[in-house]
């Protein structure tokens, strides 16, 4: 028997009728969640720490906005939707003194409860409910009338309604309309990071580029070699995201389907898929939270994330995508990054 599946029928919003949320964070899932339970009629309220840029931003969109601390005490339900590694101290300082008895403490992510950075009370109820895209997405689903799938989990269930709350949250925020799957902060937190590092960032962008790289060292245009392996991926994807691996081959021709049954197992080989499992061994011993943490604490100071983040900047695919981008019609408008 599988994980459950809720759906909006499975939910009752009026289990959030008379109660506080603070979203603690106004980023891209922040301002997404915040927005979208106010729309839905709920009572939301915003934490930030003091001088934030997001603070205006947060009240000229309608919403009432404190420091996290007085935030987390006006509110029944606390959601913390700011980067992993802030989250501990922020905790500590602004959240921890002002939880009361029978408040629900939320995360979109397990990685802190999970890895035992922050260790909530036994009064409190701790869940999850982790939509499976980014913010900008989750507004504009919402926005459309539908919803992005979300994760539902129930990590300490001091009230005996914890599960019923964090539905009623995963409802008010439109993830109920395309459906709510059940797990553990275990579960997702070590499925989040698995798939990020080996295969949707770590691994695609590393196959993309070593694509892109060879071909330029075979002496072909780097434009070329830009449409052909980094390009063209959306096309695929898009394809794979609507009807699976089988539509895809289905919309793509007999030499592209022939190549890939041919060529994909030579280059994802036995190889590949143990150091896959080796990556999976590290997140789930607590080994990639350990390096994360102390390259991004004071310490650390960040810099060898800065040292990589500079490097792979500077890849020659990352200068000929910007010219080949300047073609498109999308460039300027409609994107999905406004810096």
């Amino acid at each position: 028997m599988g994980a459950k599946i809720f759906y909006q029928e499975d939910c009752n919003l009026s289990m959030l009728d008379g109660k506080t949320i603070a979203i603690i964070g106004y980023g891209s899932q922040g301002h997404a969640h915040a927005l979208n339970l106010k729309d839905s009629g709920c009572n939301v309220i915003i934490g930030l720490y003091e001088g934030s840029k997001s603070w205006a931003k947060a009240e000229a969109q309608g919403l009432k906005v404190y420091t996290a601390a007085e935030a987390a005490k006006r509110a029944d339900i606390i959601m913390i939707l700011i980067n992993d590694e802030k989250q501990a101290k922020l905790y500590k300082e602004s959240i921890e003194p002002n939880l009361e008895e029978g408040n629900m403490l939320m995360f979109a992510h397990g990685f802190n409860i999970h890895f035992g950075c922050i260790k909530p009370p036994a009064y409190v109820d701790v869940t999850m409910i982790a939509p499976k895209g980014p913010g900008h997405t989750v507004r504009s689903e919402y926005q459309a009338g539908k919803g992005v799938p979300c994760l539902v989990a129930v990590e300490q269930d001091y009230t005996g309604k914890a599960q019923e709350i964090a539905l009623a949250y995963g409802l008010g925020i439109g993830g109920a309309r395309a459906g709510v799957l059940e797990t553990t902060f275990r579960t997702e937190t070590e499925t989040d990071l698995f798939g990020e590092q080996a295969v949707l960032c770590g691994g695609v962008c590393a196959l993309m580029q070593a694509g892109f790289e060879t071909l330029v060292e075979a002496g072909y245009d780097a434009r070329n070699a830009y449409f052909e392996c980094i390009h063209e991926m959306k096309l695929i994807v898009d394809l794979i995201y609507q009807s699976g691996f089988a539509g895809m081959r289905y919309s793509i021709s007999n030499t592209a389907e022939y190549g890939d049954y041919v060529t994909g197992p030579k280059i994802i080989t036995d190889e590949t898929k143990k150091t896959m499992k080796k990556i999976l061994a590290d997140i789930q011993d607590g080994s990639f939270a350990k390096e994360f943490l102390l390259d991004m604490s004071d310490a650390g100071s960040q810099v060898h994330f800065k040292a990589m983040r500079k490097r792979a900047s500077e890849h020659p695919s990352e200068k000929i995508g910007e010219e080949i981008r300047q073609l498109y019609s999308w460039n300027g408008e409609d994107k999905l990054i406004n810096n």
